[in-house]
């Protein structure tokens, strides 16, 4: 580890990152539901859905995860230094808290937990990751996001 990397690591650590908003749709659930072949009626069905205790529509858990990735792009996060690759590692602990209704809006909260040297060249973050809907008090879901930087 060089003393930009030990740098990053100690102002980095601690650190909170908000992301834009995306609007989770109803023609982006559906897309999902047709990708991964989960056709579940309380994706896909309003009007099934609409009896429901959801009251309508709502987005596959795995769909809102699969959004981690472009709202952390948005949260103005800087590269580790020397990066050359940065890798999913996992994610530990998710939870699904609250489904996402069709047409809500939600953001990523992240916070760097810690930033590890695990072997030359090698580098794992933990980021505490909370998926908030907007207009809601109870995210809707929670981990820990593993990162693995290359350099």
């Amino acid at each position: 580890m060089n003393a930009e990397q030990e740098a990053f690591i100690a102002s980095e650590t601690g650190k909170e990152y908000l992301s834009d908003w995306i609007t989770v749709d109803q023609p982006m659930i559906d897309s999902f539901a047709d990708t991964t072949r989960d056709h579940m009626y309380l994706h896909i069905d309003p009007e099934a859905a609409a009896r429901t205790e959801f009251g309508g529509t709502i987005a596959h858990g795995f769909l809102t995860v699969s959004l981690l990735a472009p709202m952390r792009n948005t949260a103005g996060r800087p590269a580790f230094p020397g990066m050359r690759d940065g890798l999913n590692y996992g994610i530990e602990g998710l939870r699904f808290l609250k489904p996402v209704r069709s047409g809500k809006r939600i953001r990523g909260r992240f916070t760097v937990s810690s930033i590890t040297e695990t072997g030359p060249g090698r580098f794992r973050e933990r980021m505490a990751t909370v998926v908030e809907i907007e207009g809601e008090d109870k995210p809707a879901l929670v981990a820990d996001w593993l990162t693995m930087y290359l350099t």
